[in-house]
């Protein structure tokens, strides 16, 4: 396994995708393919690509209720030409795998994240075979093996056994997706024909900065039909010699000038720069690569854990993934690309692929490398005690964790190289010992690991990590479900002083109103969706719906009786508003943390899951409302009680902006009862808080805590607009009542227009309208949620759903509980 190897001259890639068959036997039916029944039911199967997509496709598995495979033999054939001396590539066999070439067993596998290439040879018709045994028999067969005793087990996953496997723990992760067991050439497989004079066996590739000169270094290993020609290392216009180190390695640095360097997209551009070797009439091409330095930032009391990626400190935002498709395990470009688009439009500059997870594809890194998103990685593993002293599994995992980092050389998006999640603090949780927090796999082999093939990229141990405990949220690495699981008050998020939040803020999040995908009238198939911690006796239904009384007051069971559509669109609206709010005081100057990042970014089936994102796709309103909470250039406040109101202007760009803070403090929605404008400077990648009486110049009891007979006020609008364009840029409200004490009907009006980009709907409000729902059948607005001020005008696009189906036709609501107000055709 090698850095990513575009193409080499003479080197032909094929792709073994086509004429795939699969078919099911009971476990050990048949020991190798001269055993097979000829009444076995093949059906055609797709790959890369796993056992239950097949049988999905043919009509026999379903998402909704997953029939087993673990207990299965699964076989999969196909026939394909060629002639001659081969390399068979296989990048991930899911998980237990045999692979037969004309009826000879060549390989055996039993780690699912390893690529394994094999010398073969062709002898014109061909068939391949490659059979993944029955996990099931496996796990018990292992059971009474000697590979160390667990010192605890997790309720994370269904069978602790696992821990024994190199396996995904995705379908094994009951409340919060269904048991869709991942069998199958989940990884491609091809075949590779060096014809060339050339034969690339091995390559390094580190891009580094030394100031603002970018170094690139190079180590190939290769064979030579002839003599040693001449090699050439070169990126655009710059280029160098690299130097034969004895017969078959070459070498060498090449130094760019003042490089155009790579940033996370919220801070500058992610300039990339093509990389190809020239030896003689042989090019190699190695791809792009992108050159960025990183550093830990400890803060003053050294307690702290933030990323500044070239010499700046950046506030690391965005999500946790998990995967495309449950059932497919894709990780193609043109699957991945509209996910990561999501995040990268909701200005989110870092994704987390966590332990319990898969290693994600090649095409994952160079999309995150385009899009200018840094990237989280785990190795998988995560809550188990894993049996690194056994030698086989700890070999076992040394070449995987080795290839791992081999194949994402030169990706600057990869940032954090993490052990593993939540090992530590399972142990520290069963009230074991700190002796049992430390593991020689977390600690000192992945570690070893990466500091040896990822040293530009940060390293840690596990995830949470710091302080007494291992999830401490005042010291490191932090899970923080303070706001969130744990029912804390929006106060804790400054009371635990967070550090760096690598997971946080998961709720169940409710989908927008398009009928069937939200499965509203059908109670069984809305809480099968709904997350919650296996073997807990709430939900995170029940989290939200806490949420929904603190914020608006109102009795959630009783709301979604009385008036079920309300109650969907306040909870909404409420996981929303908590994420903006957590958001903001984090985000502030002077906070303690330097990073957020939400549990998590898609759903994988329909429903209110986790995700920012449902599984089709659409934003949810909390990814509107992250989106507002991640934006680069952002006013945000916070109620500082005595002291008024906090008013945070950030400029994360490399460009100064010069724009006019307008604050409107108004009554009953409506009258104007003080405003102050003022043009304010926000210097490239800064930060800084004005207080609200510096603003307005005088003593005005703008957060109602002096509380000197009735307030003059219920909402504070905060709003930051380009100087020079009048656009928006930022804005933010604030209610020192409560939202629940704004109930006024908004006055809306709204026009549906038609120009040369599409549809779009006009809006107007005679009174304050808090965030605004757009419910169309057939179209989903590109903006949501925001609060609409008393007399503004703004436009908002709406975004057709699947195919044309003429103009649209919908309501606009508020979170008033006033009556939408309806557009498009006239019942």
């Amino acid at each position: 396994m090698m850095s990513t190897l575009r193409s080499v001259t003479g080197r032909r890639v094929v792709p073994l995708d086509e004429g795939w068959r699969l078919a099911l036997t009971v476990p050990g039916a048949a020991k190798d393919p001269g055993d097979l029944s000829s009444a076995l039911d093949w059906i055609a199967a797709v790959v890369p690509g796993t056992a239950a997509q097949a049988l999905r496709d043919a009509g026999r598995w379903s998402v909704e209720q997953p029939a087993p495979l673990h207990d299965q033999d699964v076989w999969y054939r196909t026939r394909f030409a060629g002639n001659g001396r081969r390399t068979l590539r296989c990048q991930g066999l899911a998980t237990l795998a045999e692979v037969w070439l004309n009826g000879t067993l060549i390989l055996a596998s039993d780690n699912m994240f390893l690529t394994h290439e094999v010398e073969v040879d062709l002898v014109g018709s061909n068939e391949l075979l490659i059979v993944f045994r029955s996990l099931d028999v496996a796990l018990e067969a292992r059971r009474g093996r000697r590979m160390g005793r667990a010192r605890w087990r997790t309720r994370l996953v269904d069978d602790n056994t696992l821990r024994l496997m190199r396996t995904t723990l995705l379908g094994h992760m009951p409340g919060w997706q269904p048991p869709v067991h991942a069998v199958g050439p989940w990884r491609g497989v091809d075949m590779i024909e060096e014809a060339g004079s050339i034969k690339v066996r091995a390559i390094e590739m580190h891009a580094t900065l030394d100031g603002d000169d970018g170094l690139l270094a190079v180590r190939l290993e290769v064979d030579c039909d002839g003599a040693r020609p001449a090699a050439v290392l070169a990126t655009g216009k710059e280029s160098c010699s690299l130097t034969w180190i004895g017969d078959r390695r070459l070498e060498g640095t090449l130094r760019l000038p003042r490089v155009d360097k790579w940033w996370p997209h919220t801070h500058g551009v992610p300039t990339l720069h093509q990389v190809r070797v020239r030896l003689g009439d042989t090019e190699i091409d190695l791809g792009r690569t992108g050159f960025r330095s990183l550093e830990v930032d400890r803060g003053d009391d050294g307690k702290g854990f933030g990323l500044k990626v070239n010499g700046q400190k950046i506030f690391a935002r965005g999500a946790c993934w998990s995967a495309v498709d449950l059932v497919s395990l894709a990780g193609d470009r043109a699957r991945l690309l509209p996910w990561l688009e999501q995040a990268r439009v909701a200005h989110m500059n870092m994704i987390r692929v966590g332990g319990t997870m898969i290693y994600e594809s090649d095409d994952f890194f160079a999309l995150c490398d385009e899009l200018g998103i840094l990237v989280w990685h785990d190795f998988m593993f995560a809550n188990m005690d894993y049996p690194i002293a056994d030698a086989a599994f700890r070999t076992s995992v040394e070449a995987e964790a080795t290839q791992f980092l081999r194949r994402t050389q030169g990706h600057p998006a990869l940032a954090v190289v993490c052990g593993g999640s939540e090992v530590a603090q399972q142990a520290a949780m069963f009230g074991l010992p700190p002796s049992s927090w430390k593991s020689p796999l977390l600690d000192d082999i992945l570690r070893r690991a990466a500091a040896e093939l990822r040293a530009d990229a940060i390293y840690v141990a596990q995830s949470p990590m710091g302080g007494d405990v291992p999830f401490s949220a005042d010291s490191g690495i932090s899970h923080y479900y303070g706001v969130g699981a744990y029912l804390r008050p929006l106060e804790d998020a400054r009371r635990a002083d967070v550090r760096f939040a690598s997971e946080c803020l998961a709720f169940a999040n409710v989908p927008a109103a398009r009928g069937a995908d939200v499965p509203w009238t059908d109670p069984d198939r809305w809480k099968a969706a709904v997350p919650r911690d296996h073997g807990a006796p709430w939900d995170f239904e029940y989290v939200r719906d806490h949420y929904l009384r603190l914020l608006y007051g109102v009795d959630p069971a009783q709301l979604r009786h009385d008036d079920p559509a309300h109650y969907l669109r306040l909870s909404r609206a409420v996981t929303a508003e908590v994420m903006e709010a957590t958001i903001a005081e984090w985000r502030r100057a002077g906070s303690s943390c330097q990073g957020a990042i939400v549990w998590m970014l898609k759903d994988f089936m329909p429903g209110a899951g986790w995700g920012v994102v449902d599984s089709t796709g659409a934003p949810k309103l909390a990814w509107h409302g992250l989106r507002r909470a991640f934006r680069p250039v952002q006013v945000a406040l916070t109620d500082e009680g005595l002291n008024g109101l906090g008013i945070h202007l950030i400029n994360d760009t490399a460009t100064a902006v010069r724009a006019t803070l307008t604050l409107l403090c108004l009554q009953e929605g409506e009258r104007v009862v003080m405003r102050r404008d003022h043009e304010v400077d926000l210097p490239a990648r800064s930060n800084r808080t004005l207080g609200s009486t510096e603003v307005i110049g005088s003593f005005f009891d703008i957060t109602y805590a002096y509380r000197f007979g009735a307030a003059a006020l219920d909402a504070t609008i905060v709003r930051l607009d380009d100087a020079a364009t009048g656009v928006r840029l930022s804005d933010a409200v604030h209610f020192p009542l409560g939202r629940a004490a704004l109930d006024v009907d908004p006055g809306f009006s709204v026009e549906l227009i038609q120009d040369r980009v599409g549809w779009a709907l006009r809006l107007r409000a005679t009174r304050l309208a808090p965030c605004i729902q757009i419910e169309d059948a057939h179209y989903r607005a590109e903006d949501e949620g925001f609060y609409l001020s008393p007399g503004e005008e703004r436009v908002v696009r709406l975004l057709v759903i699947g195919t044309s189906v003429g103009a649209p036709e919908g309501e606009v609501f508020s979170a008033s509980g006033a009556n939408g107000a309806r557009y498009g055709k006239v019942l």
